[in-house]
């Protein structure tokens, strides 16, 4: 069995913003010559997110205002805020998005449905984090 291991940094514009990252894990894939297995990718944040939707700038925007609904920026409501931190809403966006997935490796490519793409979700960003890509197989 093999495993392969890559790590993107992010540093994003904006504070809160959905990357696309589909390319930068096809080709970690690519380097891991893996043919059948699993890619996990995982954000390494407490902040930030990896899932899987389709590419449509629309949706994109969508996603960002819904979780500003369920978890709006607001410092005096958290407790978490007490602590001298102002990323509470954060946090709680992270959770509802998700930490990471996992897609399967058919014949050296990532196998999706269709209009499947992966995205880093930043939503406390403005600075350097970290995404793990790991692939396993033979």
């Amino acid at each position: 069995m093999k495993s392969h291991t890559k790590y993107l940094t992010f540093n994003t514009k904006n504070k809160k913003e959905i990357v696309n990252i589909t390319s930068q894990v096809e080709q970690a894939v690519s380097e891991s010559r893996v043919k059948e297995g699993f890619c996990l990718v995982n954000a390494m944040h407490i902040t930030a997110s990896v899932f899987i939707n389709d590419e449509e700038s629309g949706l994109k925007q969508d996603f960002l205002e819904w979780l500003e609904k369920l978890a709006p920026y607001d410092v005096e409501n958290y407790r978490h805020n007490l602590t001298g931190e102002d990323n509470a809403h954060a946090h709680l966006k992270r959770t509802i998005m998700g930490r990471e997935v996992i897609v399967s490796i058919t014949g050296g490519k990532l196998d999706f449905g269709p209009w499947e793409q992966i995205f880093y979700g930043e939503f406390d960003g403005q600075r350097n984090k970290r995404v793990l890509i790991k692939v396993i197989g033979e």
